[in-house]
Parts: structure tokens; C-alpha cells; sequence
């Protein structure tokens, strides 16, 4: 009876699932299938970010460009605010000039040395520094007429010789930094 006690034990074999080629083929290729996606987005968002850094890029380049632009700008206008100052102080000290250069022919026609010598030195170095500052006197006595440099005040008969050329300044004119500061004021042959 002991035997009818005893439990039997029946073990069940372990059953493996054999999967069929074809569910093997179907997973690997949704795999593949799904790694495809993964890359083919992976190549999306890194043509993306290509995109990105390009325009990143593009857009530093216009900013560094506007910011040399504008800095150049910037450098240019202060030059010539600085030019135009200097312009404008040298324009105020012209009729200075213009009275040294009558007390001088003042002077040599009194006869007073002292005077004149004086005046002569206040004038030499007026206008050595308004010299090396920029100032030109512009040429004109014995020159042909030049519209762009003399403005003629008068014309008076001169001959063959003198038509055309200036015969008397009036008043002189100057250049500062290549540009016409004050026009030569003159009178011209006939």
C-alpha cells in the first residue's frame, strides 16, 4: 500500500516553443525595419543640426561683418568730426592772417623796421604752424584763372599776355587737407 500512498510524480516534459523560420524572418526584418527608422531619423536630425550650425554660422559671419562695418563707421566719424573741428579753428583764424598780411603791407610802405619785422615774425609762425596743421595757400598772382581755385572780383585790361592770368590778389585763398577752405579772391586779365 505504501505504493498507493506515493504520489507519482509524473514530469512534464519541458515543451519548447520552436518558433517557425518564418516568425524569425519576420521579427529580424522588424528589427532591421526598425533600426532603418532609427537611423534614417538619426541621418534627419544630424542634417538638421548641419542646418542649424550653417545658419548659426552664417548669421555670426553677418554680425561680425556689420560689427566691422560699423566700426570702421564709427572710426571715420570721429576723424572727421576731429577734421571738421580743426577745419572750423583754422576757418576762424583766416582773417588774422588776412591783417598780418595788410599790417605787413602797411608797414613796408611807413617804413618802420621794427614794426614790421615784428609783424613778419608773428605772421612766419602763424602760419608754419597752420602749415603743419594742413593749410595750403592756394597760388594764384601771375597764375591762369582757375574757377575751382579763384573767385574773380574785377577784370581789367592786361594785353595779350596777361589774358587770362590773374594780375592782383584781392584776397588770398587757402586749401586745408586738400579741399578749398576759402576761394582766392583776385582780379583776372581782360
Amino acid at each position: 500500500m505504501a505504493k498507493k500512498n506515493e504520489k507519482k510524480t509524473v514530469e512534464k516534459p519541458e515543451v519548447k516553443q520552436e518558433t517557425a523560420p518564418e516568425n524569425d524572418a519576420q521579427q529580424t526584418q522588424e528589427t532591421a525595419e526598425k533600426q532603418d527608422n532609427a537611423i534614417e531619423d538619426l541621418k534627419q536630425e544630424v542634417a538638421r543640426q548641419k542646418e542649424q550650425v550653417a545658419k548659426e554660422k552664417a548669421d555670426y559671419v553677418r554680425l561680425m561683418a556689420e560689427f566691422e562695418t560699423f566700426r570702421r563707421r564709427s572710426a571715420e566719424d570721429r576723424l572727421n568730426l576731429v577734421a571738421s573741428a580743426a577745419a572750423d579753428t583754422i576757418k576762424g583764424l583766416l582773417p588774422v592772417l588776412d591783417d598780418c598780411e595788410r599790417a605787413i603791407h602797411v608797414l613796408q610802405e611807413t617804413g618802420d623796421e621794427a614794426a614790421l619785422e615784428g609783424t613778419q615774425l608773428i605772421y612766419t609762425k602763424l602760419m608754419g604752424y597752420l602749415k603743419s596743421k594742413g593749410l595750403e595757400v592756394i597760388p594764384a598772382l601771375g597764375e591762369p584763372f582757375d574757377t575751382d581755385l579763384h573767385e574773380a572780383v574785377a577784370q581789367i585790361p592786361a594785353g595779350e599776355e596777361g589774358k587770362g592770368k590773374v594780375i592782383e590778389v584781392a584776397q588770398t585763398g587757402y586749401r586745408f587737407a586738400g579741399k578749398v577752405m576759402r576761394y582766392a579772391k583776385v582780379v583776372v586779365g581782360n
